[in-house]
């Protein structure tokens, strides 16, 4: 733009002659910045401003003008996208509302207006634009700043509301004569409101926002349509070709010129009111048929307002005209235009309802584009702050995912799942599940709680930590302990999570009691392993000890829980609550997680601000083609949904290769149910192409100083092959922090996909159920019930229901792992469930075992040691598509350990577990064979992998 002062006056400020005031519809920082605002100001009479998404999105989108700013923020803050951009926004409009301020100072408040849009997302949303109009107004805190609502009718309330609240009103998206009364009618009662309210109303501005050359657009095109069609019409459809829109302008005028002689306005006129003026929007000429002044020129009148983009100002300056007021010419005209085109069947009422949402699907995606460009901006500026994400697809899997990603975009179901609305799942109980959604702002804002914890743990100069919890409350903590190791001046952190007897004894061999923090985890309190878990230590403890055993131990579990009676009873050091909306699975940011890594000495803090920059990626404000939660959880659901690619492998350097036994439990536990779900395989060493089928999807977590040349040269095979790879690199240890949410939310994600709840768990609790059934059993009989195996060979004894019994036939062990293996079919997956110690020796076992399978089967194959996967994986085998084939491993136990104030030993306890999830596998179908090691397990393991590959 021009904006050189004339030798003669502007004919933009001759419109002033017509009461009329001109409007800038642009809003740039470097045009503000160099003048050019300020030289519209005062040489052509501009004297208000509005803005829109799209043109924030061309302002903030290209060139640099807001980079210096957007540096400055991220080098102090850690900010979401959407908050990002309403701070350059507000930025932006309070620089334009000073310098439009003495233009309102000198017209009184009735002019020097700049408008700020609520967000788009709210034009639906009658609460939301509420809140947002009153949370931007105070933001802002500028006199003559107005607040842009919708003309929608959920946005009419709005709009009263704030009125009545005594907030600047610019209505926008208006087409219809119908949709402006009810506009009208709001601006009217919010006065009469705050009048009622005794409030002064003399300082309430309002424009309606009436949208002209966006009809002209829709209407000529049929006309042009039927035209060519050689409708009978024809002549008739061309004389009103262009006039519609300006005929429907001129009627809105004359209902305002009504509504100005009604007693209603006279009562609020005396009071001191403004009048709520009409400003013309869209005034741009789309067709180069017309002038390109056409709707300055033909929509002058008193007390209006004309927006004008700044190429139509140029026009008008360089050439534009006033034959007068012309919006008060020839209204009969006006009359007959849009009779004619009621007769001739053009629409008019349908049209504009069509422009209506169109008009908010336009912002919208305005709006997206808009985030969009801000996030890749802050992305690039954060730079190895994040975590770094290379998608490498299929060309049909890429094409299906960016498909997806644009339909999550459309349906807004990113921001559903931040308002937690349950319609994006199956609309049960969602919602109540959601916690883990703010739980990383919480804790920031306490973390000083946990820092002086910390201090006075390290000050208690404790040697070892021992976290005794189960599923949610040990996996994420053990992912901590294996990434972190042990810090100095702190005590190494150990998890335990089993029953088994043998390996309970090794863990407590590790400890010295007297110099050992306990940490005692369970979000219920009643969950069975850390109750008895408690109970042995605490009387391990006080045997060290004495009375001091209870100043050795902290208890995380919710409030109300029977474990924290017991702490309050016993006198425990401490006592940190959890939350009961977040599921355990979905805890690790939550005290369940943070509570063990403060007592080992991870800088807790920093931690937090990691796993802040991965909240604020994954935020509602983040549009799903840049929201890195949303991108890893579509192409979960879409590669399982749409291409049958439904086993989630996870390969991980070394130093965090520990994160894939948590994802394990919260993809697992979370999307296996009613027959759907993802398999999480994790810990199976990559191979060739040639050993996968095409059910996998690949995630490769790299920490960069780490990596591994030979896991780098094996995913780069599997990608030039055509599996989908997902490359995650983490540029440091505590960036790990951020994918523990990034997989939370794309878990919720996928779980949206394959259309279930993602946060119940109805199979977990049926083993939970059965294995009840059976301690009660043991408590009752001094006894497990008894059972006898179908088929016995050497010191292997095989045990199934009778479906499978049938299907496998007895014999040799050959003869029944070669009949079990032999219904591995395509696409499905084996799992070795085995119920014993897990150590060096075991878990070396459990690889060679799993991976001859895999090798030989060409199948994915899942390594678990229960009872901890009971807690994980358990659920997907049970409740999930029918797909795997397990065989159940367990052994008599070399040496038993009691159950302090039980009559079941631990033993017991482990031998009900197995026996009871074997039930739940039966019962639910599953392909399930059992084989029981007596005697020696390393020679009854050597003998099982032998008759297994043998069998393959």
């Amino acid at each position: 733009m021009n904006a050189a002062a004339n030798a003669k006056q502007s004919p933009l400020q001759e419109l002033a002659k017509f009461e009329q005031s001109p409007w800038l519809d642009f809003v740039r920082r470097g045009f503000t910045k160099d003048g050019s605002m300020a030289a519209l100001i005062a040489d052509d009479g501009v004297k208000g401003v509005t803005s829109n998404p799209a043109i924030f999105q061309k302002a903030m989108g290209e060139g640099t003008d807001y980079d210096a700013q957007i540096h400055e923020i991220l080098g102090k803050e850690i900010v979401s996208t959407s908050e990002l951009y309403e701070r350059l926004a507000i930025d932006d409009i309070r620089e334009v509302a000073k310098l439009l301020y003495p233009v309102f100072e000198t017209s009184k408040g009735v002019d020097g207006y700049v408008s700020l849009e609520v967000s788009p997302y709210l034009a639906r949303d009658t609460a939301g634009t509420i809140f947002e109009a009153g949370r931007l107004w105070d933001a802002v805190k500028e006199p003559n700043l107005m607040i842009k609502i919708p003309g929608t009718d959920e946005g009419a309330p709005a709009i009263e509301q704030k009125i009545a609240d005594g907030i600047n009103i610019n209505v926008t998206l208006l087409f219809s004569l119908d949709a402006y009364k009810k506009v009208v009618e709001a601006w009217l009662s919010g006065l009469e409101a705050r009048l009622k309210a005794g409030q002064p109303v003399a300082s309430i501005a309002s424009v309606a926002s009436f949208f002209v050359s966006r009809i002209d657009g829709k209407i000529d095109a049929e006309i042009d349509r039927r035209v060519k069609a050689g409708d009978k019409d024809s002549e008739a459809l061309k004389a009103v070709r262009g006039k519609v829109a300006i005929a429907n302008a001129k009627l809105a005028y004359q209902y305002w010129l009504e509504v100005m002689k009604s007693d209603r306005w006279a009562k609020l006129k005396a009071a001191g009111a403004q009048t709520q003026r009409l400003l013309w929007a869209s005034t741009g000429t789309k067709d180069k048929a017309y002038s390109d002044v056409l709707y300055v020129e033909q929509l002058i009148g008193p007390e209006t307002v004309n927006t004008i983009p700044p190429a139509t100002l140029d026009a008008f300056r360089d050439h534009g005209t006033l034959p007068g007021a012309t919006l008060t010419e020839d209204v009969e005209g006006a009359k007959h235009v849009l009779a004619e085109a009621e007769r001739l069947g053009l629409d008019l009422a349908g049209v504009t309802k069509v422009l209506v949402d169109e008009g908010v699907s336009s912002f919208e995606d305005a709006f997206d584009s808009l985030l969009g460009s801000v996030a890749k901006k802050q992305n690039d500026i954060l730079g190895k702050k994040l975590t770094e994400t290379k998608f490498s697809l299929p060309e049909d899997l890429d094409a299906a995912v960016k498909a997806g990603l644009d339909e999550w975009r459309r349906k807004g179901s990113i921001r559903k799942l931040w308002a937690r609305d349950a319609s994006l799942w199956t609309g049960a109980d969602e919602a109540k599940w959601l916690k883990w959604l703010d739980i990383v702002g919480e804790r920031l804002d306490h973390v000083a709680e946990l820092e002086a914890f910390q201090k006075e743990a390290r000050e208690r100069g404790f040697k070892q930590v021992l976290l005794l919890g189960m599923g949610g409350s040990s996996l994420g903590p053990e992912v901590l302990a294996e990434t972190f190791g042990k810090h100095e001046g702190f005590g190494h952190l150990y998890v335990l999570d089993s029953t088994d007897p043998q390996q309970i004894k090794t863990f407590e061999g590790k400890i010295d009691p007297a110099h050992t923090l306990f940490i005692v985890s369970s979000k219920s309190g009643g969950t069975l392993e850390p109750n008895i878990l408690l109970a042995y230590f605490y009387d391990v403890a006080k045997k060290a000890i004495g009375d001091k055993a209870a100043s050795h131990f902290v208890a995380v579990t919710d409030p109300g829980s029977h474990l924290e009676a017991v702490a309050k009873r016993e006198g425990f050091w401490k006592i940190f609550g959890g939350e009961k909306e977040i599921g355990g699975r979905y805890s690790v940011l939550s005290n369940f997680g943070l509570v063990p890594a403060t007592a080992a000495g991870v800088p807790i803090k920093l931690f937090l601000e990691d796993a802040l920059h991965g909240v604020k990626a994954s935020d509602a404000g983040a549009p799903p083609a840049v929201n890195p939660g949303v991108q890893l959880g579509t192409v979960f659901g879409v590669a399982a949904t749409k291409f049958g690619r439904d086993k989630i492998t996870i390969i991980a350097t070394k130093q965090i290769a520990d994160f894939g036994a948590w994802a394990e439990q919260l993809i697992a536990e979370s999307t296996g149910k009613i027959g759907k779900g993802l398999i999480p395989i994790d810990d199976e060493t990559l191979a060739g192409p040639a050993h996968y089928g095409s059910d996998r999807v690949f995630v490769y977590l790299r920490l960069a100083n780490e990596h591994s040349h030979e896991q780098d040269e094996a995913v780069r095979t599997l990608i030039e092959a055509g599996q989908p790879v997902v490359t995650i690199e983490l540029h440091e240890r505590r960036q790990i922090a951020q994918e523990f949410f990034r997989w939370e939310i794309a878990t919720a994600v996928a779980g949206a996909w394959l259309d279930i709840n993602p946060f119940d768990q109805p199979d977990v609790e049926a083993s939970k159920i059965e294995t009840k059934k059976l301690t009660s059993a043991y408590n009752d009989t001094g006894a497990l019930p008894s059972e006898e195996p179908f088929a016995t060979d050497g010191d292997l004894s095989f045990f199934a229901d009778a479906k499978n019994t049938a299907a496998l036939k007895g014999g040799s062990t050959h003869e029944i792992l070669k009949a079990h293996f032999d219904r591995v079919k395509p696409g499905d997956y084996v799992g070795v469930l085995a119920y014993i110690e897990r150590d060096r020796a075991t878990r070396e076992w459990i690889q060679h075992t799993r991976l001859a399978i895999r090798d030989a089967k060409k199948v994915a194959t899942a390594a678990e040691f229960g009872p901890r996967f009971l807690h994980s994986t358990g659920q997907a085998y049970k409740g999930g598509p029918n797909t795997g084939v397990f065989l159940q491993i367990t052994a008599d136990d070399a040496h038993d350990l009691p159950v302090p104030g039980e009559r079941f030993t631990f033993s017991v306890v482990k031998a009900a577990q197995a026996r009871g999830d074997f039930d739940v596998l039966a019962e639910r179908g599953r392909r399930a064979l059992r084989v029981h090691i007596k005697g020696d397990l390393a020679k009854g393991l050597a003998s099982i992998a032998s008759a297994i590959k043998a069998a393959i």
